[in-house]
C-alpha cells in the first residue's frame, strides 16, 4: 500500500496537547481511518485558544499514512562560493535587515561588506554592564548599536503581520538553520529571547564571512560617495572610502546622524507617523490570571506559557494602542547617548520574569509637530522625541534612573507617594508624567488607559506603573524609495531598507525587507 502524507487541522484540551496518543486519535478521527493506520507524525502548527476558561491547543499536523513519516531535515543555510569578480554591495548597518540582505546577496552571487557602527555581539553584553549599573551609556555600544541590532537584546518576537507564510518561513528556517529553536517553525506566535539571539546572530555572521562576505564592526559610516546623484560607497569615521556598485542603507530608527547626514546633503526624506509614550508593567501573574480566566490563588498551568496581551483604540484620530509585549519580561534602558533616559522591554526565551511590560504609546502625525517645523524642518520629529528623552532624564534625577508613576495616579493627576516593585535595575524616581507629555497625548493616553481597564479589570490599578519614556517604536521619517526598483528616486545606487528607512516594524519584517532589497540591488 502506497504511503501518503496528510496535512489535518485538530484541537485537544490543554491537559492531552502534549500526549502522542491523544493526537493520534485525534487524528484518526479526523481522517476517517483507524489508529492503526498512522505510521508517525510532525507538528507544523501550535497555537493556543485561551478565550474561554476551558483552554484549547490547535495542531496542524502532517500525519503519514500506511507507513512511516519519512525522515525530516532541520534548515541548512548554504550558497555556491563566490566568483573572483563578484559584484560588491557595500550594506550599512548588522541588524536583520543588514543581516538577511547580506545572506540574500550571497545566494545571489553578489558580495556584502557589512558596516556596522557598534561592537560585535560578545563584546556588547559587557557594554551593557555601565548603562544598568552606572547609568552610563557607551554611545556606539548599547542595547540599540551593535551586532543584530536592537532586537539582539530583546524578546526576540517574530510574529509579525507584514505578510503571510512564504517569505516570512524562510526567515524562519533561516533563524533555524543558524541555533535558534526549532519550535519558531511551528508556534503560533514565535519568540527566540535576548539569551538565545546573541548567538544566532554570531552565526550568521560567521555564515556570511565564510561564503566571501565581510563584517566590520566599529565602522561608523559618516558620509556618502556621491557623483551627479549616484552613490559609489560610503566613507567611515577612520577616513576610509568603501566603494560599491551599490549601497544598502539598513541602519535602525536610533541613528539620528544618518537622518542628519541625508538631510544635509539634501537627500530626499518625508516625514511619517511615529508613536510615543511609555512602558506599562504588571505583575506577570494578574496578566495570566486575567488571560487564562484563572482564579486568584490558582497558578498558570505547566504547558501555558507567560500571557500576552494586545490592546488598541483610535481617540480622536489618533491611535493608542500597546506596543511590543513581553510576556515574562524585564523593561530596560534603550538610551544612545548620556543626555537621555529611553526605556524599552525584553524577554529571555523562558519568560520567566515575574513582571510583564508593553509599550503603552499614542500615535504622533506629522501635523502634530508643527510648532518645530520652522527650526527643525524636516526632522522635527527627531527633535520631538529628544525632547521627550531629555525630560525624562531630567525627571529621573541624573544616569538612567527612570521617571515613573503608578497608572491610577496618573488617572487622577497627582505624584506617586511610593512606587511597586519593577524589573528596570538602573531605578526610578517618582515623577508627575501626567505633566511631562504635552497635554494632547496625556488626554488621550488616560482616554485610552480607561478603556483598556475596562476591558482588562485592574489594568489602570495602583500596581500597574507607567515608566518614561518610550520613543524609539519607530522612525519619524521615511527614507522613500521607487515602489518596482526599492531604489531612492534621487539617488542611483541607493537602497534604503528596514526599520530605519521607515519599511519594517520588527525582526522578522526587517529581514524580509532586508532581503527584497538585496533582490532589488542583485536584479
Amino acid at each position: 500500500m502506497e504511503i501518503r502524507i496528510e496535512s489535518v487541522d485538530i484541537v485537544l484540551p490543554l491537559d492531552r496537547s502534549e500526549d502522542d496518543n491523544a493526537r493520534r486519535e485525534a487524528a484518526a478521527v479526523k481522517l476517517g481511518i483507524p489508529v492503526s493506520r498512522i505510521g508517525g507524525m510532525v507538528l507544523r502548527k501550535h497555537s493556543i485558544d485561551a478565550r474561554q476558561r476551558a483552554i484549547k491547543v490547535q495542531l496542524r499536523l502532517d500525519v503519514a499514512v500506511d507507513g512511516p513519516m519519512p525522515e525530516q531535515s532541520k534548515p541548512l543555510w548554504s550558497v555556491p562560493p563566490l566568483a573572483s569578480n563578484a559584484r560588491v554591495v557595500v550594506i550599512v548597518g548588522c541588524g536583520p535587515a543588514g543581516m538577511f540582505a547580506a545572506l540574500r546577496c550571497l545566494e545571489l552571487g553578489v558580495r556584502p561588506i557589512i558596516l556596522e557602527r557598534g561592537k560585535d555581539a560578545s563584546a556588547r553584553r559587557f557594554d551593557l554592564a555601565p548603562i544598568l549599573r552606572e547609568g552610563r551609556v557607551i554611545e556606539e555600544s548599547n542595547y540599540c548599536f551593535g551586532e543584530g541590532g536592537a532586537g539582539t537584546f530583546s524578546d526576540g518576537k517574530l510574529y509579525t503581520r507584514a505578510t503571510k507564510r512564504g517569505p516570512v518561513a524562510k526567515v524562519y528556517e533561516i533563524l533555524v538553520a543558524h541555533g535558534a529553536p526549532e519550535r519558531v517553525l511551528t508556534d503560533a506566535h514565535p519568540h527566540i529571547g535576548s539569551n538565545l539571539l546573541p548567538n544566532v546572530v554570531k552565526a550568521m555572521r560567521a555564515s556570511i564571512i565564510a561564503a566571501g562576505g565581510e563584517v566590520r564592526f566599529e565602522t561608523k559610516v559618516v558620509d556618502f560617495l556621491l557623483k551627479q546623484e549616484k552613490i559609489h560607497g560610503v566613507v567611515t569615521a577612520a577616513g576610509d572610502e568603501i566603494v560599491g556598485d551599490a549601497v544598502i542603507l539598513a541602519t535602525g530608527h536610533s541613528a539620528r546622524d544618518v537622518y542628519r547626514l541625508l538631510a544635509e546633503k539634501k537627500i530626499l526624506l518625508e516625514p511619517k507617523p511615529f508613536a510615543v509614550g511609555f512602558r506599562i508593567e504588571h505583575p506577570q501573574p494578574f496578566i495570566d490570571r486575567i488571560q487564562y480566566h484563572l482564579g486568584r490563588a490558582e497558578e498558570r498551568p505547566r504547558l501555558l506559557p507567560a500571557a500576552r496581551y494586545r490592546l488598541a483604540t483610535k481617540i480622536r484620530d489618533r491611535g493608542v494602542h500597546s506596543f511590543c509585549m513581553c510576556p515574562g519580561g524585564w523593561v530596560v534602558p534603550a538610551s544612545t547617548e548620556n543626555d537621555e533616559v529611553v526605556v524599552n522591554g525584553m524577554s529571555l526565551s523562558r519568560r520567566d520574569s515575574p513582571f510583564a511590560n508593553s509599550g503603552m504609546v499614542s500615535t504622533v502625525e506629522p501635523e502634530d509637530l508643527r510648532h518645530l517645523q520652522k527650526e527643525h524642518g524636516i526632522l522635527a520629529g527627531i527633535a520631538f522625541q529628544k525632547q521627550l528623552e531629555r525630560t525624562a532624564k531630567q525627571a529621573g534625577g541624573g544616569g538612567q534612573v527612570a521617571p515613573a508613576q503608578r497608572v491610577a495616579d496618573y488617572l487622577s493627576g497627582k505624584i506617586s507617594a511610593d512606587l511597586p516593585e519593577t524589573s528596570y535595575f538602573p531605578g526610578l524616581n517618582s515623577a508627575p508624567l501626567h505633566e511631562l507629555l504635552p497635554s494632547w497625548i496625556t488626554s488621550r493616553m488616560r482616554e485610552g488607559l480607561r478603556l483598556f481597564d475596562r476591558q482588562i479589570r485592574g489594568y489602570a490599578s495602583k500596581e500597574a506603573l507607567l515608566l518614561g519614556f518610550e520613543t524609539r517604536t519607530s522612525s519619524p521619517l521615511r527614507i522613500p524609495r521607487l515602489d518596482d526598483t526599492l531604489e531612492h528616486p534621487q539617488i542611483v545606487g541607493l537602497f534604503p531598507c528596514g526599520e530605519g528607512a521607515g519599511y519594517a516594524g520588527g525582526i522578522v519584517s526587517a529581514a524580509m525587507d532586508g532581503m527584497r532589497s538585496a533582490e532589488a540591488v542583485c536584479r
